[in-house]
C-alpha cells in the first residue's frame, strides 16, 4: 500500500476535492435530481459513494437552467443547500448574518470558521448529537451524547484532507443491544472498539480521515480511514457502509462514459476478547480486501456496472506470512490469479445497474455471486455452494404528481452461506460485522421508503421493512452467520433461503426532521419493531420513541 502511495504522489498536479460524508438523506437529494433530469449524471457515477464535493456542485449547477428540475420551493432550497454545503466549489454567497452572536463566525452557512486563501482552504465545524428516548423493553432512558469536530480543506488546491473525530456515549434500544452479543460476538453496529457504559450503554470514539489528490485530470487517489458504499439501493449487497470505518487506498478514474474504481482495504478479521473486543496490548488479526468496480453509461438513461472483490490475509493456509502482491494490480482479474496461485481466498463478483427510464422513475438492481455452478442450480437440489445474492428496486419521485413526495421499493434475497468462507480471514466481514447487508445471509427482505418534503426545511420519512430470515442455533450452522466456517454447514443439499430457526421481522420507522439552521437538525423518531420466532431470543416487540438535536452529523440508524 505504501509503495502505491509513493508511486502516485509525484504526479499531483490538479485541483482536488474532498468527499461529502455518507448520509442517506443527503445522497437521496442527489439521486432525486438525477432521476428528475431524465438522464444519468456525467459529473458523477451514483453507484460509487462517497461523491466528491466538486462533482456534486458541477452536477447541480448543470441542472440549474433546466426548468423542470428545481421547481418547488423545497427543490430550490435543496439546490441552494447543496451549493452552500460545498461553497469552495460553488462560491455561494456569504451568509451576511448581522447578529452579534455570529459575528466573526459562520460567515458561510456551512462553516463555523474557515480560511479561504489561494494556497490554503480550511473548513472547521463542531459536531454534536444529543438526544433522549424511551424503549418499552428498557428500564432506563435511552440517550445519545456525541461531541466532536469536523475539518476539511486543500493545500495549494492540489492536496485535499478531511478529518472527523467524536467521543460518544449511548444507551441503545434493546433490540440493538441484543445485537451486541448475537452470534457470540461483542460488537456495536457500525463501530469498532467500545467499552461498556452503565447497564445498556456503550462508550466509544469514532475517527475518520483521509488525504486525496489528483494524478491527472480524470484520475484521483485517496488514502485514509473511512467507509464506502457501492450501489443505488437502500441496501448494498456488494459493499455497504454498515461496518466500522477502515483503512483504504482508493483510485478512481472517470473517463468519457466509463468510471473505474479500485480500492484496497485493511480489515479487522476478528475482534477478540470481552466487551468491545478489548484485550490489552494484543493486536487484532487483520485481513485485506481488494475491490474493482467498473461502470459505463449506455445512452442517456442506463448505467451498467461489474465488480469483483477478494478477501485475503497473509497468514492463510497457502500464503503464510506473505502478502499476495498480485491483488495490488488494479486491472487484473482476481479469480484467474486466485486459481493460478492455488489460493483459498474468498472471491466475489457480480453486477449492478441503474435505468432512469422516465423523468420520475428509476429502476436498479444488483447480482452478487460468491460461488455458482449452473448445473447444480438446474438440478434444483439446493446445493449449498450456489451462494448468491439478488436485489431489485425502483425509485418514484414526485409520486402521483405530488411535489417532493418520493417512494422507494426494494427487494433483497441472499442464499444461505453467502459471504462466508472457511476461516475468519476470508469471510466478507470487518470487525465481526458484515461488509454487505447487516443481516448477513439466508433471508428475504422487502423495503418500502416514503420521503416527503412539504416545506423546504421539513423532511418526513417513513421506512418499512419486512424480513424472513433463518437463524442459526447454538450448534447448527444454517447459513445465516457469515462469520462461521461454512465447512460446518448442516448439509450439502436441500438448502433454501430461510432455513433454520424461523424469524420474521416487521420494522417501521417514522422520522420528522427539521433543519433549524444549515446542518442543524431536530429529529423526532418513532420505531415499531416486531420480531417473531419460536426461539425466545428472537421473539420480542420494541416500541422506541426519541427526540434529538444533530449538528453536522448524519442520523444514527439501526435499520435491521
Amino acid at each position: 500500500m505504501r509503495v502505491l502511495l509513493l508511486f502516485f504522489l509525484p504526479g499531483v498536479l490538479f485541483a482536488q476535492s474532498t468527499n461529502a460524508t455518507l448520509n442517506e438523506d443527503y445522497y437521496h437529494w442527489i439521486t432525486r435530481y438525477e432521476i428528475k433530469a431524465g438522464r444519468v449524471a456525467n459529473e458523477l457515477f451514483t453507484s460509487v459513494r462517497p461523491y466528491q464535493r466538486k462533482a456534486i456542485v458541477a452536477f447541480v449547477d448543470s441542472l440549474e437552467k433546466k426548468d423542470h428540475v428545481f421547481t418547488s420551493s423545497a427543490d430550490k432550497f435543496n439546490f441552494q443547500y447543496l451549493r452552500n454545503d460545498s461553497w469552495e466549489w460553488s462560491r455561494a454567497e456569504t451568509n451576511n448574518s448581522k447578529t452579534k452572536l455570529w459575528k466573526g463566525i459562520y460567515k458561510k452557512k456551512s462553516d463555523f470558521g474557515y480560511v479561504d486563501e489561494p494556497d490554503f482552504d480550511l473548513h472547521v465545524s463542531p459536531v454534536l448529537y444529543s438526544g433522549l428516548g424511551k424503549d418499552n423493553r428498557l428500564g432506563e432512558t435511552m440517550y445519545i451524547n456525541t461531541r466532536g469536530v469536523e475539518m476539511r480543506g486543500m493545500i495549494d488546491k492540489k492536496i485535499g484532507f478531511y478529518t472527523f473525530f467524536t467521543d460518544n456515549q449511548m444507551i441503545l434500544p434493546a433490540y440493538v443491544y441484543s445485537a451486541l452479543t448475537l452470534n457470540n460476538v461483542s460488537v456495536v453496529p457500525h463501530e469498532g472498539f467500545w467499552k461498556t457504559y452503565k447497564t445498556h450503554g456503550v462508550d466509544f470514539f469514532q475517527a475518520r480521515g483521509y488525504i486525496d489528490f489528483n494524478i491527472s485530470k480524470h484520475i484521483y487517489v485517496q488514502f485514509g480511514n473511512d467507509r464506502t458504499f457501492i450501489g443505488n439501493g437502500f441496501r448494498s449487497l456488494i459493499f455497504s457502509d454498515y461496518s466500522p470505518p477502515n483503512l483504504f487506498l482508493r483510485t478512481n478514474a472517470k473517463i468519457w462514459k466509463i468510471n473505474y474504481f479500485f480500492q484496497l482495504n485493511r480489515l479487522t478479521a476478528n475482534a477478540i476478547g470481552s466487551a468491545g473486543g478489548s484485550t490489552a496490548n494484543v493486536s487484532y488479526p487483520t485481513k485485506y480486501m481488494a475491490f474493482h468496480h467498473v461502470s459505463i453509461n449506455i445512452g442517456k438513461k442506463f448505467n451498467l456496472g461489474v465488480f469483483e472483490s477478494v478477501v485475503f490475509a497473509p497468514n492463510d493456509t497457502i500464503n503464510k506470512n506473505t502478502f499476495n502482491l498480485n491483488y495490488l494490480n488494479p486491472i487484473i482479474f482476481y479469480r484467474a490469479i486466485e486459481q493460478q496461485g492455488g489460493s483459498p481466498d474468498n472471491v466475489l463478483l457480480g453486477s449492478d445497474f441503474k435505468w432512469n427510464m422516465f423523468k420520475d422513475i428509476s429502476f436498479y438492481g444488483q447480482v452478487v455471486i460468491d460461488e455458482f455452478v449452473l448445473q447444480q442450480l438446474k438440478s434444483g437440489k439446493g446445493w449449498w455452494g450456489n451462494k448468491f445474492a439478488l436485489q431489485g428496486g425502483l425509485k418514484y419521485i414526485d409520486a402521483f404528481h405530488v411535489p417532493n413526495l418520493d417512494i422507494q421499493l426494494e427487494a433483497n434475497a441472499v442464499r444461505p452461506y453467502t459471504y462466508s468462507h472457511d476461516s475468519q480471514y476470508d469471510s466478507y466481514s470487518n470487525y465481526n460485522q458484515p461488509l454487505a447487508h447487516p443481516l448477513g445471509a439466508n433471508f428475504y427482505e422487502g423495503v418500502a421508503i416514503i420521503r416527503y418534503q412539504p416545506v423546504p426545511k421539513l423532511n418526513l420519512i417513513v421506512k418499512a421493512f419486512y424480513t424472513k430470515i433463518g437463524r442459526d442455533t447454538a450448534k447448527v450452522n444454517w447459513g445465516s452467520d457469515i462469520l462461521k466456517n461454512n465447512s460446518t454447514r448442516q448439509m450439502d443439499y436441500g438448502n433454501k433461503i430461510g432455513q433454520g430457526v424461523k424469524n420474521t421481522i416487521a420494522f417501521l420507522d417514522f422520522t420528522a426532521s427539521y433543519m433549524v439552521r444549515h446542518n442543524v437538525f431536530i429529529d423526532f423518531k418513532q420505531i415499531i419493531r416486531q420480531s417473531s420466532s419460536p426461539v425466545a431470543l428472537y421473539n420480542n416487540n420494541s416500541y422506541v420513541t426519541s427526540i434529538s438535536l444533530r449538528w453536522n452529523i448524519p442520523q444514527r440508524t439501526y435499520d435491521f
